[in-house]
């Protein structure tokens, strides 16, 4: 983090969202603040929280992309919540705390795959040296501790020459066939393994809100009393070695230490994205499901100012989450929060609807941009496509009418066109192999401008 300035940060988001410089801004400061916050003094580290972020704007304009893309360039454990499936306490629904728990187990993951990645070369050995056994299993040695004693010296002399020499032969076997395992010339061969069961012999009678919880701790609590079951599979020798190698690096690593390491670092680089929060927004005259809007709110209040959540892993101390919240806000504006929620996303930045030339840009500059994928996509089957400047403006200029015409839906606009636009390519597929078609202006308006001009047609088929 200590090496990503601002301006980077945003260099960095630029290559996969377009335009919203302010939104972008906005997150890069809130990520550096955490760095700075890092090098104070402990005293006063413990008074600075971070300045949570609103982002308003309509459907598909980059919102969640950018806090993803943001957890992912600092490795920060992220997830993405609706806030409409919450409901508040007392109600049926899943509970608000639970986006901790959910967190939490999503840094564990994190933790876990750094931890065996480190562990990764040795489990490599361990796991050869077991799959060495499945193919020569060695010769057992005696059990019986009296055997030294009651054989005679004179035999028991010829016995260990003639082991000798069979563990020198079983040896030269043993490493030439190590040999030929390392270079992949064993990889196809079935083999016979022994796996643990991925079945718990628990049975989960738990279910519902806030539940779930209880219904893991009852499994892991008499888990124990049961044996774990082994059951053989049947796989090739490549599969082997990727099966064993991961068994060998669950030993390898400290559980408990992977534990209380994700939970540290879910307390000071969390960041949760809430989605939707301007489907919350409501007042209690209302009658029927709308009744508990304002109770989520009261909920989520506590966990966003700073509040000890109880997960199976420990306590969660939620001071020092990044929450970064959003909402198209078209029924509905910001101030119809409650006053101490608006309080708590003290930084508004709006996210402005995408215009035709951002769409031209959508379609090519990213790193993951649409053409690249379908271009890609295609050449998988030998077929080749080349978008024209003029046939990506016109697409383009298609989206955005679109989104005009009909409800605005962002970029994701350009999926549903894309799609269609390559419909009879894709379906064709296998029998245009090794042929070249170049996607131009004639060609988009060929299969979507009479669309476009029907817009009863538009609202079903874009």
């Amino acid at each position: 983090m200590e090496d990503l300035t601002p301006r980077q940060t945003v260099n960095e988001l630029d290559k996969y969202i377009i335009g919203q410089e302010q939104a972008k801004k906005a997150v890069a400061i809130a990520l550096r603040n955490r760095y700075r916050r890092r090098l104070l003094e402990d005293e006063l580290r413990d008074e600075i929280l971070p300045k949570n972020i609103l982002m308003i704007g309509p459907t598909g304009v980059g919102k969640t992309e950018i806090a993803r893309r943001l957890a992912r360039l600092v490795k920060a454990p992220f997830i993405k919540v609706e806030v409409s499936k919450f409901t508040e306490v007392g109600y049926v629904g899943r509970d608000v705390e639970s986006m901790i728990r959910d967190l939490l187990e999503t840094a564990i993951q994190m933790e876990k795959q750094e931890k065996i990645r480190e562990v990764e070369d040795k489990a490599e050995e361990l796991a050869e040296e077991r799959l060495m056994d499945y193919l020569m299993p060695g010769r057992k040695k005696s059990s019986n501790p009296l055997n030294m004693f009651l054989s005679s010296s004179g035999r028991e002399e010829e016995g260990n020459g003639e082991d000798n020499e069979a563990r020198e032969r079983m040896k030269s076997r043993r490493e030439r066939l190590l040999e030929k395992l390392r270079s992949g010339e064993l990889e196809e061969p079935p083999i016979e393994i022994e796996v643990e069961a991925s079945h718990s012999p628990m049975l989960e009678i738990f279910s519902g809100a806030g539940v779930e919880e209880m219904g893991i701790n009852m499994q892991d609590l008499f888990g124990g009393m049961f044996p774990r079951k082994k059951k053989k599979r049947r796989v090739n020798i490549g599969q082997a070695r990727e099966i064993l190698k991961q068994q060998e690096a669950q030993k390898l690593i400290d559980m408990d230490e992977v534990t209380e390491t994700a939970r540290e670092r879910v307390q000071e680089s969390g960041i949760i994205f809430l989605d939707e929060i301007d489907k919350i927004t409501g007042k209690d005259e209302s009658h029927g499901p709308d009744v508990s809007r304002e109770g989520v709110q009261r909920d989520i209040l506590p966990v966003v100012e700073g509040s000890t959540v109880m997960t199976k892993h420990g306590p969660v101390n939620t001071d020092h989450i990044l929450f970064i919240a959003a909402g198209a806000f078209h029924m509905a504006k910001p101030s119809d929060l409650i006053p101490e929620l608006q309080g708590r996303f003290p930084i508004r930045v709006e996210l402005s609807s995408l215009s035709e030339a951002n769409f031209r840009e959508i379609l090519t500059e990213p790193q993951n941009a649409l053409i690249k994928q379908y271009v890609a996509l295609l050449q998988a089957e030998e077929v080749e496509i080349e978008f024209s400047d003029e046939g990506i403006a016109q697409l383009a200029r298609i989206a955005f009418l679109a989104n005009e015409q009909m409800e605005n839906i962002g970029a994701r606009r350009l999926h549903t066109v894309l799609e269609k636009l390559l419909e009879e390519i894709s379906f064709a597929g296998p029998e245009l192999k090794g042929q070249k078609i170049i996607i131009d202006d004639d060609f988009v308006k060929d299969q979507l401008e009479g669309i476009i001009k029907d817009k009863d047609l538009s609202r079903y088929i874009l």
